[in-house]
């Protein structure tokens, strides 16, 4: 990497290739200074729910930007923050009509954890304030959110910064552990919910995090319906707030508006939303709560949390803009079916690659798992960097994926695939296109380095598999 004080000067740089600098974006492309494009596969880090470049949202921040960017919550009301808030208690639903704005998905899950802990407080019960969560899971990057974080690396490093909250089983669909069958694993997951809150003291716990979809630490893992059903029965037995972290989730990208809305026995009490609520146009999270939890805290005294930014006219214009763009579009019925056509896509890919393990998501949150055997599951060694290499490999193909692996690797890597919502099938056949030759030479540079042996073929069965 060229030495420069750009951002990209705290991370470690790749050996291999100096990033390209972007030039422009539209829709779901973009170009470099030499003019080549790229196809955004995953929505930058899942962000870009309506593509790059949308004239109506960039009318919009332009009109808002003309008149007010900028009048501190406790000094003004502003129209964006109120019409904002009425749309998406509109599109979230009962239970979930009162909106807190942030600046994004870190914020807004230190605003339910503090606003849980707040509600305890003003109902007497100041006992509770631990807030359960999986192993692994991925809630943010402030200390607070990383207390609920189910990290081993994170932990190892900023562990004595904070204070460590109880974990459980996550429900793996794909690396479940021996002796159990997929719905028995799903059933022990949901016990040591019960079992972690009466070892700990069922009057000391404040609430259950859990990302409905995976994000970053278990790539698109949906668990059955019969764990959400479980898991909220055991949160109102004990007394627990359920929270739902839809940064990634949620705004429409598993075909509901929110992927809660695919359990309906199954509702949170706490919703947080961001990634796609500002769509990359805007620094914006929110978490969404029962209007008479807030009237609760308010009565009190009100909610002891704020930031600077907190419903911004500008950030609340912008996310407003982008609701309209989800709606006019029909964005999360067009998320709904294509759905299953992205799946089918990654699945044929799947049966000609002999490093891709699982398929799994919702709508246009979806994942590959890579993986050295399929058979056995097992995956790379970690000085492979095996998602690091697919990233690189894609680049070259003009892909941009989002690839990960948590806890030094001990629950896999995967390779995350979400476009767009308003994609079409041309859009996905591309995709798959490019992925599939991006697989392709990864497998052939992995024979020729010797990490793939034992007669894996590497090339036209993948290359001409879709």
């Amino acid at each position: 990497m060229t030495d420069n004080a750009a951002i990209q000067s705290f991370y470690a740089a790749s050996p291999a290739v100096d990033l390209p600098h972007i030039e422009r974006a539209e829709g779901p492309y973009l170009w470099d200074r030499s003019g080549r494009r790229y196809v955004d596969a995953a929505s930058g880090p899942v962000v870009t729910n309506i593509g790059h470049g949308n004239p109506h949202v960039v009318e919009a921040i332009a009109r808002q930007a003309a008149t007010c960017t900028f009048a501190s919550r406790t000094a003004f009301v502003s129209d964006a923050n109120q019409a904002l808030g009425e749309r998406l208690a509109k599109l979230c639903g009962p239970g979930h009509d009162r909106a807190f704005f942030t600046s994004g998905g870190s914020e807004a899950i230190e605003a339910s954890l503090k606003f849980a802990r707040q509600v305890a407080w003003v109902r007497g019960e100041r006992k509770r304030w631990k807030v359960i969560s999986r192993n692994p899971s991925y809630h943010g990057s402030t200390l607070g959110a990383l207390s609920v974080t189910g990290d081993e690396e994170i932990d190892d490093l900023f562990g004595p910064m904070m204070r460590q909250m109880p974990k459980v089983a996550t429900p793996f669909t794909y690396r479940i552990p021996e002796g159990y069958t997929p719905q028995g694993w799903q059933e022990a997951a949901a016990a040591d919910l019960e079992q972690t809150i009466l070892r700990e003291g069922p009057e000391t716990c404040l609430a259950f995090i859990l990302e409905p979809i995976g994000g970053l630490a278990t790539g698109a893992l949906v668990a059955s319906e019969a764990y959400y059903n479980a898991v909220r029965r055991i949160c109102s037995r004990h007394g627990l707030l359920l929270i739902y972290d839809e940064v990634m989730s949620g705004a429409g990208r598993s075909g509901a508006f929110l992927s809660a809305h695919h359990w309906r026995d199954a509702k949170p009490d706490l919703v947080v939303l961001a990634k796609g609520l500002g769509a990359g146009y805007t620094p914006l999270g929110a978490m969404m709560a029962p209007r008479d939890l807030v009237e609760l805290v308010a009565a009190a005294g009100g909610f002891l949390h704020g930031h600077t930014y907190v419903a911004n006219p500008l950030t609340c214009a912008t996310g407003l803009a982008v609701l309209d763009e989800v709606e006019r579009q029909s964005l999360i019925q067009n998320a709904a079916r294509l759905g299953p056509k992205l799946s089918e896509i990654l699945r044929q890919i799947m049966a000609h690659s002999p490093i891709v393990g699982d398929v799994r998501g919702l709508g246009l949150l979806m994942a590959i798992e890579v993986v050295a055997d399929q058979c056995t599951k097992r995956p790379f060694p970690l000085e492979v960097e095996i998602t690091k290499r697919i990233a690189r490999l894609a680049m070259k193909h003009g892909l941009i994926i989002y690839a990960r692996r948590t806890s030094h690797g001990k629950f896999g890597e995967w390779v995350m695939i979400g476009p767009p919502l308003n994609a079409d099938e041309e859009l996905l056949g591309e995709i798959g296109s490019k992925l599939q030759a991006c697989l392709t030479d990864c497998v052939d540079e992995l024979l020729n380095e010797g990490i793939l042996t034992g007669g894996i073929q590497a090339g036209a069965e993948l290359r001409h598999s879709i």
